[in-house]
């Protein structure tokens, strides 16, 4: 870690807190440890830092980057894939009529990074920067199908789907809901991949299971894995340039 001070002694510190956090959660224990900063300080800047929403906290209580650093990033430009994300989210809402969003994982959490709401009429509503559960949704069932075995077995805990049902994701490559996340509600996801083919977010259409069914991804997922294959593609094209 760059060890750089700039005399400010209180920012130094925050930004320590949010640079060890860029690697995953982290307790109020394992802050002190990685940062060096007294465990009174290190919880003093860490809730400060929530309170701004630079920080959040996963299920188990541990200290993770919040939506305010991703509407940052965005605001300045330097995040290759939010800068393409809206024009290809809004691309999706209009060829399925349905509400788009972008998702990215939080330690336990997910959070919407990007969003294009269906214009008229009753929609799934997910405002940028709102944080949900990984333990039910399309989107979570992506974020989590291709981890690693032990990381995949933990987040199985709880959650409203199976081992069985993320096999199926990894195979076809795309994920269903119906009612999981929230009652009525049913959704599309695909993942996004960057250049080391790692998934790092969750392309998903939602809404109402009146006029998405009971299996949506019939209708919806070879237009929501197309959406997010360009972005996947756009991101490996942006890192060889």
């Amino acid at each position: 870690m760059d060890t750089k001070n700039s005399g400010v002694g209180v920012l130094d510190k925050s930004v320590r807190i949010l640079a060890t956090l860029e690697a995953g959660p982290h307790s109020l224990a394992e802050l002190v440890a990685a940062t060096g900063i007294a465990r009174p300080t290190a919880h003093r800047l860490a809730v400060a830092l929530e309170f701004h929403r630079l920080v959040t906290r996963d299920l188990m209580g541990r200290f993770v980057l919040g939506a305010r650093a991703a509407e940052l990033a965005s605001a300045a430009g330097e995040d290759r894939l939010l800068s393409v994300a809206s024009p290809a989210l809004s691309a999706l809402r209009d060829a399925c009529g349905e509400s788009a969003q972008l998702y990215r994982r939080q330690g336990d959490l997910r959070i919407c990074v990007a969003t294009a709401e269906r214009l008229s009429g009753l929609r799934d509503s997910v405002p940028v920067g709102t944080v949900l559960t990984m333990q039910a949704g399309s989107a979570a069932q992506i974020l989590l199908a291709w981890e690693e075995p032990d990381k995949l077995h933990r987040g199985l805990y709880n959650a409203k789907f199976t081992a069985a049902t993320l096999s199926a994701v990894r195979r076809r490559g795309w994920a269903q809901s119906v009612g999981e996340r929230e009652v009525g509600v049913a959704s599309v996801s695909a993942p996004v991949r960057g250049p080391n083919n790692k998934v790092i977010a969750a392309v998903s259409i939602s809404g109402p299971m009146e006029r998405l069914g009971r299996q949506p991804g019939r209708a919806h997922a070879a237009q929501v894995m197309a959406t997010a294959a360009r972005l996947s593609e756009y991101l490996i094209q942006a890192k060889e340039k």
